[in-house]
């Protein structure tokens, strides 16, 4: 399973996800001193069968219309320092590895994962 963390959560969200032994790319590192477009992120999720993790509702509307990104983590947690928000993937990891087996967009936020389909 690999990932694409989008540039709204940290770094280190991508690293922690390397620690775990996936495939995890922060968008920072794909141009330097450049804003992403989405479009570049989708089409290299497509490309590379990454799941795009991000808080960007855009996301979600492209792949209700266009069935991109590959799959789609949606992190609905509002602002959120960066321990609780690696401590929320922390504690549901397992749990997200698992209904990626079959789902193709799921939403997490502090109080529940939400399969969407």
């Amino acid at each position: 399973m690999k990932f694409l963390v989008d540039e709204q959560l940290p770094v280190l969200l991508a690293e922690w996800l390397q620690s775990k032994g996936y495939d995890a790319v922060h968008v920072s590192s794909l141009l330097a001193n450049v804003r992403i477009p989405d479009s570049y992120i989708c089409e290299r999720s497509m490309a590379e069968d990454r799941i795009v993790v991000t808080k960007d509702s855009d996301f979600l509307n492209s792949y209700l219309l266009r069935q991109q990104p590959y799959k789609l983590l949606y992190v609905t947690t509002g602002n959120l320092r960066n321990r609780p928000m690696l401590d929320l993937f922390r504690t549901s990891f397992g749990q997200l590895i698992a209904a990626f087996e079959t789902a193709e967009v799921i939403e997490l936020n502090q109080q529940t994962m939400r399969v969407w389909f």
